[in-house]
């Protein structure tokens, strides 16, 4: 019952925040939103298409290796020394099948077998990274309205010392002073609420542009943090991270294929070897025993001297090798100072969410003792001010433990390339 009311407390505190009724809000559940990206978000669409063009080169690189089909046919019409015209046919089929390529072709076929592996987990990855940039707009936006809820309790706080300072002025208990100061803090408790409304709305509206939804109705969150221990160590981390995260291995199918882009190249320094059959007939639209010619050849083609374009071919794709070695030794660099800092970081927050956790019940404690006094005439204006800023600040500061947790929690994951199923378990 507990959890039902604060989830029905979010939806309406949601719905105010917008300046809408409940009936009509959207409500959105985390796992919604990410859907809603995964199918929505046109950068998720351009990736599944690459694997459509990356398909469609494999299909012309087999091709390539195969038999290909001919088919010609001829149509004249010819006058000579003042005769009647006379009427031309000719027609011709022929086959053709590369025998030898030096490698070079089953080098594209493999290259491009490779090409849509990398297609395929260029996808994986954006689903990821997707999901991970949905999660932490969501947790922004959670956090903001959390925060919105501190501030006006906070300008609430310093409305009702207003009140009591402006009675004990009356009375002539307290200066006109202590009347000033406290309007002053009221005033900059109101800016603070209105730039954290405006974080809010600022927040949601990142969200709206993740998910695209064309519905301009209020979005009212329906989850929340919930605080989920992360097991293992940053070494089972890294360790996961090198064998899963799916653009390390593209980058090594994209080496795979600068290893045999060189391989390529080099098949120009030999020959090739083509089989053709053909057949061939005129003025009529079959060949017969007296009409048609038949040939079958095996050619054979050899690039004795080029001036030197192989060399440069080959050369290039070395250097395209070299860079693809560079490419992956750098991202698995970055990878690994991601996983760190970003498991730092939740390890961080982990150990701030416990201590902010006490800090607040003790700041509470402190704020209600110096209020107290100061109604008594026992304390001073300075104390329920510094009270007041303690206690917002401890609340500030747990809410964002508590998000920044989950924030970097997510992010880890993403790191780690857990994919898109794997992280909702």
């Amino acid at each position: 019952m507990k959890i039902k009311r604060l989830v029905l407390g979010g939806v309406l505190t949601g719905c105010l925040l917008a300046g809408s009724s409940l009936g009509s809000c959207m409500e959105l559940s985390m796992e919604t939103a990410v859907e809603l990206a995964l199918k929505n978000n046109p950068d998720v669409l351009i990736t599944q298409l690459g694997e459509d063009a990356a398909r469609a080169s494999l299909r012309q690189a087999r091709g390539r290796n195969s038999f290909s089909w001919k088919a010609s046919s001829t149509f004249s019409r010819a006058e000579s020394d003042g005769k009647d015209w006379e009427n031309g046919n000719s027609n011709k089929l022929s086959v053709s099948l590369p025998l030898y390529s030096g490698g070079a072709n089953q080098n594209d076929i493999k290259s491009g077998e490779l090409g849509v592996d990398i297609a395929r987990l260029q996808t994986g990855r954006k689903w990821e990274t997707t999901r991970l940039a949905v999660i932490q707009a969501y947790y922004d936006t959670l956090e903001a309205q959390k925060k919105i809820a501190v501030y006006q309790d906070t300008v609430d706080k310093y409305q009702q010392h207003l009140t009591n300072v402006e009675q004990l002025y009356g009375a002539g208990s307290k200066a006109k002073i202590d009347v000033l100061r406290s309007q002053v803090e009221l005033s900059n408790a109101q800016q603070e609420l209105i730039k954290g409304k405006n974080t809010y709305d600022n927040n949601l509206s990142t969200l709206r542009s993740l998910i695209y939804t064309e519905s301009s109705e209020p979005l009212v969150l329906t989850d929340d943090f919930a605080y989920l221990p992360f097991e293992g160590g940053v070494d089972d981390c890294l360790t996961y991270a090198m064998e899963n995260r799916k653009d390390l291995l593209a980058d090594g199918y994209k080496l795979q294929q600068k290893e045999l882009a060189v391989s390529t190249a080099r098949a120009d320094y030999g020959p090739t070897v083509d089989l053709s059959l053909g057949a061939g007939w005129s003025k009529q639209v079959l060949p017969d025993g007296d009409n048609h010619e038949y040939s079958a050849s095996i050619g054979v083609s050899w690039n004795i001297f080029d001036s030197g374009i192989t060399q440069g071919k080959v050369d290039a794709a070395q250097a395209e090798l070299a860079i693809a070695r560079a490419t992956l030794a750098r991202d698995r660099n970055d990878v690994n100072l991601a996983v760190r800092k970003d498991y730092n970081s939740m390890r961080e927050a982990e150990e701030r969410f416990s201590s902010t956790q006490a800090a607040v019940k003790q700041a509470e404690e402190d704020f209600f003792i110096a209020q107290e006094k100061y109604k008594a005439g026992e304390g001073i204006m300075l104390d329920i001010i510094d009270a007041q800023e303690a206690l917002s600040t401890a609340r500030h500061n747990y809410i964002s433990a508590q998000y920044d947790y989950a924030r970097y929690k997510a992010a880890l994951e993403s790191d780690m390339g857990m994919s898109v199923e794997y992280a909702r378990q």
